[in-house]
């Protein structure tokens, strides 16, 4: 593969810094941290504006038909920020499925999101469900028309969401549907950064069906996988910028008259925590190329899914523990990183589970 960045790649990421850089101040952070919704409709107004949004998006729905790789870019710089805006969900995942799967109404709502007028999301979790890719929600036809019955979990935005994507079985094939959240009941949930998530509840909830029942799977691998990458690359991100705050730390701090950097033990720690940033890196470029050039991707994103729980839990407790006292003080910039990661972490999945995919990948392909 090529690890040479694209030139939309470099534009996008830089233009993203910048918008961030000028909104997400600590003192910002501090608000959002103490705020009802910690969601900044500041930045959401500006990364709009400024075409960041809908640049990754097909020309159709008034993008510049760019694709992972750019989405990913974006995705990680917003990660550096600790950023409070749905683009995963809304964007990524939500108006990029509209986009390639929908009819003409369900496009203009992608189009609408890309401009940042309407926000959508996507609720493919569900309580003690290990396989996404089989929704225990379910689907009948009525009267030409779909309901949904069933439950699911940490959906982010569902509050302030236009439409859901919700994935439900029909006759036990996967299919994808459209659910306005005000015919469903919809409840805040706690999560460990506080980001908007909510549990939704489904019965006999009218719903719009995306593409066919025949291509529903497609359209829910194609969900899972970019909701997966997506993580995996506001983990890196969030990781990336971590490590910098921890190493300069570690350079200023003193301890007996030597900075806490120059120690064996924390060095060492470092240096695990910089191959663990690098392979990640690496995983999610690998990963976002392959998706970008249309080959088959399953295994490297599960690959990246891997080291952003894995060596995200790892990271996020080296910055805390070489931060020392400040690193759980809850007003300190560090707080905010270690919250995110572990947020990432959690939602990504733990190591058995990643491994235990990989392995059925891999042993569903043929030698």
């Amino acid at each position: 593969m090529d690890f040479t960045p694209t030139e939309a790649q470099l534009d996008l990421g830089r233009l993203t810094g910048e918008v961030c850089g000028k909104l997400v101040t600590a003192d910002r952070l501090r608000e959002l941290d103490t705020a009802a919704e910690r969601f900044d409709e500041a930045l959401w107004s500006s990364l709009a504006e400024t075409g960041v949004l809908a640049a990754a998006l097909p020309e159709a729905v008034g993008g510049n038909d760019f694709g992972a790789l750019e989405q990913t870019a974006v995705l990680r710089e917003l990660g550096k920020y600790v950023a409070a805006v749905p683009y995963l969900s809304s964007i990524v995942v939500g108006a990029g499925a509209l986009a390639k799967f929908g009819d003409a109404a369900q496009q203009d709502r992608a189009t609408r999101a890309g401009a940042g007028q309407v926000i959508l999301t996507a609720a493919l979790t569900e309580e003690h469900n290990w396989e996404p890719a089989r929704p225990t929600t379910t689907a009948v036809e009525v009267d030409g028309g779909w309901r949904l019955t069933g439950a699911k979990t940490t959906v982010p935005f569902a509050d302030r969401a236009d439409r859901i994507l919700v994935p439900a079985t029909v006759s036990g094939v996967a299919a994808v549907f459209l659910v306005d959240p005000s015919a469903a009941t919809v409840t805040a949930q706690q999560v460990v950064d506080r980001t908007p998530e909510y549990a939704v509840e489904l019965t006999d909830t009218p719903a719009e069906l995306i593409g066919t029942v025949e291509n529903g799977a497609e359209i829910l691998d194609w969900l899972l996988t970019r909701a997966w990458l997506g993580l995996s690359a506001l983990q890196l991100g969030t990781l990336e910028r971590a490590l910098e705050l921890v190493a300069e730390y570690a350079r200023e701090r003193e301890q007996f008259g030597k900075a806490v950097g120059s120690f064996q033990a924390v060095a060492q720690r470092l240096a695990d925590a910089y191959i663990d940033v690098q392979g990640l890196r690496l995983a999610v470029t690998q990963a976002a190329w392959q998706i970008s050039e249309d080959l088959p991707s399953a295994e490297a994103v599960h690959t990246a899914k891997f080291w952003a729980a894995d060596a995200g839990h790892r990271v996020a407790h080296t910055v805390v523990h070489i931060h020392g006292g400040v690193g759980i003080d809850r007003d300190h910039i560090v707080h905010n990183y270690f919250t995110a990661a572990k947020h990432n972490e959690f939602a990504l999945g733990g190591g058995t589970d990643h491994l235990r995919a990989l392995g059925a990948l891999l042993a569903a392909t043929p030698s």
